[in-house]
């Protein structure tokens, strides 16, 4: 009798818990922000106006963002209302943020079938980039932390990226040598909390893979951390794929990208010597 007993109990469970995981979803709200080490040179521009683009700057690259989620996909998404423009100006100066991402972007992905697809409005064209998740190699350790009311544990992984370069139109000849160079890359280590009190492999951005939610990121200049989970909320979550834009892959799209940069560098460099104005372009992301 006991070992019928235990025999049902055990069936109960997994009957509840395939329907707990079907039923199972939630909203997470981000905080994401960029450090800004910028130094301009000072015959081009006052300690003033310098103060007001490194702060016109931080106020552009500190966004909020709802993860969408279930057991096996998400969105990621900028909150409503907190779009920002591309190209900010302040008097003769003008500053290009690119790779930075817009209101309107969305990142789906499906950690089961181990793809995503994401829409991005870049130059005010539309792109549907599909491909598959890439594979994280993260480190779990032993370090344990409280976010709110969640205990966490950290992991790590290392990548190299290309080392940060910030280009403007004071010397155009240089910076046409810049631009030619090859990238140098540098090791980073990227650090993660997640809980496994939130059972799903999926965090924010393009961070996954973990045995629960990821709620705190360290990747270089970049930290994202979450600030508010609703879970199971009374209005049932409607997670859609997106499927509109120009459908490319993440090498495709990443190649468009860079051609569109150098477009855009020739665009506003000073012609036939003279220079009616200071342009700066700062590049977001790696």
């Amino acid at each position: 009798m006991n070992t019928i007993i235990r025999v049902l109990v055990i069936a109960l469970t997994v009957v509840f818990s395939t329907v707990n995981a079907q039923e199972f979803q939630g909203i997470a709200t981000y905080k994401t922000q960029r450090k800004v080490d910028i130094k301009f040179d000072s015959t081009q521009m006052n300690s003033d106006m310098q103060e007001r683009m490194i702060a016109m700057m931080k106020k552009q690259l500190q966004k909020t963002f709802n993860l969408t989620f279930n057991k096996e996909t998400s969105t990621y998404k900028q909150e409503e209302g907190l779009g920002k423009p591309q190209v900010g100006g302040m008097g003769d100066v003008e500053v290009m943020v690119i790779g930075n991402g817009g209101g309107d972007d969305v990142l789906y992905k499906n950690t089961k079938e181990n793809r995503y697809a994401e829409v991005r409005d870049t130059f005010g064209k539309v792109f549907l980039i599909q491909d598959e998740l890439e594979p994280i190699e993260w480190q779990l350790e032993s370090d344990t932390k409280y976010i709110g009311e969640y205990q966490c544990y950290k992991a790590t992984y290392t990548k190299m990226v290309e080392k940060p370069r910030t280009f403007s139109n004071n010397a155009s000849t240089n910076n046409k040598e810049e631009e030619n160079k090859e990238p140098e890359m540098e090791e980073r280590t990227v650090t993660a909390w997640y809980t496994p009190q939130i059972p799903v492999n999926n965090g924010p951005d393009d961070y996954q893979g973990l045995p629960g939610l990821i709620l705190e990121v360290h990747d270089g200049d970049l930290t994202i951390i979450c600030s508010k989970i609703v879970l199971n909320p009374k209005d049932k979550i409607e997670i859609i794929e997106p499927t509109k834009g120009k459908k490319v892959n993440r090498e495709d799209y990443e190649e468009i990208m860079e051609k569109k940069a150098k477009e855009m560098m020739e665009r506003y460099a000073p012609r036939n010597g003279r220079n009616n104005g200071e342009t700066f372009e700062i590049r977001i992301g790696g």
